[in-house]
């Protein structure tokens, strides 16, 4: 049986929800961040390396990277070919595209944003807060927010085109791109871009999203 080495409130969720979609028996072991970094805890080196989630072991394979991951699971289990396009269609190549961008572009500007919100409100000599201030909001300003700003038009009106990343039928694109579309509805402005919220909508009502709430435990992402 396939066992999912899930860290709380992390993008190891997504991997929970594509194997109820798939309808493959799982199971999941569980680990907490460090209260004080928020961290994966140093127990996950045991696993890979790098000491990071997700991670499945699957017939003595041991895979990371969620992109990954969901290829393989899609790849190996998708029997009923129902959560990729058909290879050689424009669909697949929406599909392909999606599964990448999800962790190469929509992610680094989302974290760091979260790194450089967390600078700005960390503790501080108070000589040196206007000075960390203005480098917080300077970066802000001039860089993060264009980017975070520039990536959400894109995708609201790629969404505004269809109701799926890949087309007119959802696949698992939709579960990569789940996780940086629900970072962003907490820490940036969605205000307006209502093809995303409706996106979210959507999922967040789908059973198989549901059930991976159920078994993976608290995820405050889902709305």
């Amino acid at each position: 049986m396939i066992v999912v080495h899930h860290l709380e409130q992390s993008r190891s969720q997504r991997v929970l929800w594509l194997l109820e979609e798939l309808g493959v028996p799982y199971g999941i072991r569980r680990y907490a961040r460090d209260p004080a970094t928020m961290l994966a805890p140093p127990e996950l080196r045991a696993v890979h390396p790098l000491g990071k989630s997700p991670m499945i072991e699957d017939d003595g394979r041991v895979l990371a990277e969620t992109g990954a991951i969901v290829e393989y699971l899609v790849e190996r289990y998708d029997h009923t070919r129902r959560l990729a396009p058909p290879a050689g269609s424009d669909e697949r190549l929406r599909y392909r595209y999606w599964l990448h961008y999800a962790e190469g572009s929509a992610m680094p500007p989302l974290l760091l944003k979260l790194v450089f919100d967390r600078v700005g409100a960390a503790p501080a000599p108070f000589f040196a807060r206007p000075v960390i201030r203005g480098v917080v909001d300077k970066v802000m300003g001039s860089f993060i927010g264009p980017q975070l700003a520039l990536h959400l038009d894109f995708l609201e009106s790629e969404l505004a085109k269809t109701p799926w990343f890949a087309g007119a039928e959802f696949s698992a694109a939709d579960i990569q791109m789940s996780f940086p579309l629900e970072i962003a509805a907490q820490r940036a402005n969605l205000a307006g871009r209502t093809a995303i919220t409706g996106f979210l909508t959507r999922i967040h009502a789908m059973p198989g999203y549901r059930r991976a709430i159920e078994r993976g435990g608290p995820y405050a992402y889902a709305r």
